[in-house]
């Protein structure tokens, strides 16, 4: 089994249908051989949904969207499309609660590798994880009453300073997107495994982006942006 469906029902964003589905095997050598988790609209092709504006089921307001002209470093012609491909042709099965647990113990699972966590309810996360040795995960929504769920096990994905001082007055920590003449504020600390930490861990070992479990005032986490759409992320980041 390559893989398993452990949601399938509407978005909490928006309503659509939706479908989540866990990767059990991974060569991304920046995360290290995490379960992935990828967050799709159920009765649409990614690129599809993206050039439709449709990808706010899964993505919600997202400034780095694509289809708003955004900076998402996610090349949804690639891993995203062949998942979604796989899902269509039957591949990865629809598994209960306990049986999904069961299959990800002991894993680090990465909560979103395409799609953001919040567009599924806490409780199925929880009920995914609570076998899991760890995990990783960032949100976009963390202003969103929908969200609030997952402050213990995932990240406030922030791209300026307010935005991280708003994230951690309410209880978040944060993982902030910054340009490289952006320094690091207080309790904030280098992502290991980018360029400029040196990439002396992958996030399979790292699991510093595991949320705010053991409270909010433990360090947050910034990185430099990357990826081919670096460019779009300067007026964001001068807003």
């Amino acid at each position: 089994m390559p893989g398993f469906v452990f949601y399938d029902g509407p978005s909490l964003i928006d309503g659509a249908p939706i479908v989540a589905i866990a990767v059990l095997s991974s060569v991304n050598g920046k995360t290290g051989n995490m379960v992935q988790t990828y967050i799709l609209r159920a009765d649409q092709a990614p690129l599809d949904a993206i050039r439709a504006g449709d990808d706010e089921s899964i993505c919600g307001d997202c400034v780095h969207r694509p289809a708003l002209g955004g900076s998402c470093y996610v090349d949804v012609s690639k891993s995203v499309t062949s998942v979604f491909a796989a899902w269509v042709r039957g591949s990865y099965p629809l598994l209960a609660p306990a049986a999904a647990a069961g299959v990800v113990a002991g894993r680090v699972v990465r909560m979103g590798a395409y799609g953001d966590p919040a567009a599924i309810p806490a409780r199925v996360w929880r009920a995914l994880l609570r076998r899991a040795a760890g995990r990783t995960g960032y949100t976009h929504q963390w202003r969103r009453a929908y969200a609030q769920g997952l402050r213990s096990m995932a990240m406030a994905s922030v791209d300026t300073v307010p935005e991280r001082d708003v994230a951690r007055a309410l209880g978040w920590r944060t993982f902030r997107v910054r340009t490289a003449d952006q320094a690091l504020g207080a309790r904030e600390i280098v992502c290991p495994a980018s360029d400029e930490g040196g990439n002396r861990r992958q996030c399979i070992t790292c699991r510093a982006c595991d949320g705010a479990e053991r409270g909010s005032v433990q360090a947050s986490v910034a990185i430099v942006v990357h990826g081919a759409r670096a460019s779009r992320f300067i007026p964001i980041a001068a807003a």
